[in-house]
């Protein structure tokens, strides 16, 4: 899909709706822009890219500390809970 929009005086630019339906923005969203390495520049969700970041982030994290089901998580609450 290409859509092309124009930008104004001020540097703004309006994403069409079927790009802004995809990236599940509405009034008040906030996207990035990210300038990729091979040239491109990508607008992403940035609300979306956070949470990816912080996936990326704990990857991992639960099998280092020994939890691998629910139960397990409700102990490692508990314990740190003090209960």
């Amino acid at each position: 899909m290409i859509e092309v929009t124009k930008m104004s005086t001020k540097g703004q630019i309006t994403i069409p709706i079927e790009l802004r339906r995809k990236l599940k923005l509405s009034e008040g969203s906030k996207v990035a822009f990210i300038d990729g390495d091979d040239g491109k520049i990508y607008i992403v969700n940035s609300s979306t890219l956070a949470l990816k970041t912080a996936q990326r982030a704990f990857e991992g994290e639960a099998k280092k500390a020994g939890i691998s089901s629910d139960e397990d998580i409700i102990a490692f609450i508990k314990q740190e809970r003090g209960n």
